[in-house]
């Protein structure tokens, strides 16, 4: 780790993140991989239909962008999607495919078909939960995960146990995490926050607990229903957790999954934990994922939205009028466009503009403002901002500025 891990040419952020007090309990991995399953819960989200194509653009954007294990879908869904994440297997991806399971012979059977190398098994752990919504005792969520975990394994597919609704379930979750880990097969072992409840100290209690019981690489699975879903991603990090699932733009199930391109760049600015991901492929695949689910995001999207580097307040575009010739985007910016391949620093005119930006956009479009002139352009600005209820464009700026050129 460099001198200063808050500070590069691509990023600034606080120095206090670094501190020795804050980290000397952290159990920080050196390095986190990313599951990211847009392709299976992000498709989950209501109205979001990715065809055959599409899934193939998707995942090889996936594979481009250094993600590490792609869980390509459910083959049980239907025979054409099962054909679906063949051919994704067939790719040649650096990443490795993964299918998503029940634990059922049956289909371990479709997933051994589609020739991927792993299998993510399912199950329900909470006793309430497999009671009330699959009518169960307890004692056959156990046998069917013993039993089709092993039968996995046998052939020859690495498995991830995934426990349905883990954070709610403080008594049955153990049991049948102690019956696959002694008599079934897991050779990873995810913990799933399934309905986004855990808050950030108690994911770190939980993962804690689960690292005392379970001597296998852990997951983290969350969702976003209380806004935390990359928090606690944090926090299971900060745990020890190995690997991460992630959405692209953070979709999914109800109100969604752990963001890929937040919890990418939270971990590698503000943990200085790296990952196989590159931060400046996550704008282009983004945009993909917006174009092909036509989910859009909103402009103030972190990390990825088309406003991140946009700015109309006339103190802050201040700011930049004298911060662009000097180089220092990061006086401003806590990483720059450059570094998730965005576009550029982009300082737009409206009502909360100053005399600061007018001069600035003046320049940049080639026109010339007497200073005596600056004020009455700045209001003539600012009232058709409030009228029209948005920003100027360039054009309408600059009929402005030769209008009261001519007056």
């Amino acid at each position: 780790m460099s001198k200063e891990p808050w500070r590069s040419d691509k990023w600034f952020v606080s120095p206090y993140n670094f501190l020795d007090e804050v980290r000397e309990n952290l159990k920080l991995p050196s390095r986190v991989n990313i599951l990211d399953t847009t392709l299976r819960d992000g498709e989950q989200q209501s109205n979001i239909v990715l065809r055959r194509d599409e899934k193939i653009r998707v995942a090889q954007a996936l594979d481009e962008a250094g993600v590490n294990m792609i869980e390509a879908g459910m083959p049980a869904v239907a025979d054409f999607e099962a054909a679906t994440i063949r051919d994704i297997a067939k790719l040649g991806l650096q990443a490795d495919v993964y299918a998503f399971s029940r634990c059922m012979k049956a289909d371990v059977e479709l997933a051994r078909k589609c020739d991927v190398e792993g299998i993510v098994m399912e199950i329900p752990s909470s006793h309430h939960l497999i009671e009330y919504a699959y009518g169960w005792p307890v004692e056959k969520a156990i046998e069917l995960s013993v039993e089709a975990t092993l039968y996995a394994a046998a052939h020859g597919l690495k498995v991830t146990f995934f426990t349905i609704d883990s954070t709610r379930a403080p008594e049955s979750y153990w049991k049948i995490i102690d019956a696959v880990y002694s008599d079934g097969h897991m050779d990873e072992l995810a913990v799933v926050d399934t309905f986004g409840v855990c808050h950030p100290h108690a994911v770190k209690y939980f993962v804690d607990k689960v690292r005392e019981k379970v001597r296998k690489p852990l997951h983290f699975h969350g969702h976003n229903d209380f806004g935390l879903g990359v928090a606690n991603a944090m926090a299971a990090v900060e745990a020890g957790v190995q690997t991460i699932h992630t959405t692209v733009n953070g979709i999914g199930e109800r109100v969604g999954n752990t963001s890929l391109e937040e919890a990418v760049m939270a971990m590698k600015l503000l943990y200085g934990v790296d990952s196989d991901v590159k931060p400046e492929k996550l704008y282009a695949l983004s945009n993909l994922v917006q174009d092909l689910t036509g989910v859009k995001m909103p402009p103030n999207k972190p990390v990825v939205g088309s406003n991140v580097f946009t700015t109309e307040s006339g103190i802050v575009g201040g700011w930049w009028s004298r911060l662009e010739p000097l180089n220092m985007p990061t006086e401003m910016f806590p990483f720059t466009p450059e570094a998730v391949g965005h576009g550029k620093v982009n300082v737009v005119i409206g009502k909360k503009s100053g005399r600061d930006t007018i001069l600035y956009k003046a320049k940049k479009l080639g026109l010339d403002i007497p200073l005596e002139k600056v004020d009455e352009v700045l209001y003539k600005v600012k009232l058709f901002a409030v009228e029209k209820k948005r920003i100027l464009t360039d054009e309408e700026f600059a009929e402005i500025v030769e209008k009261l050129g001519k007056s």
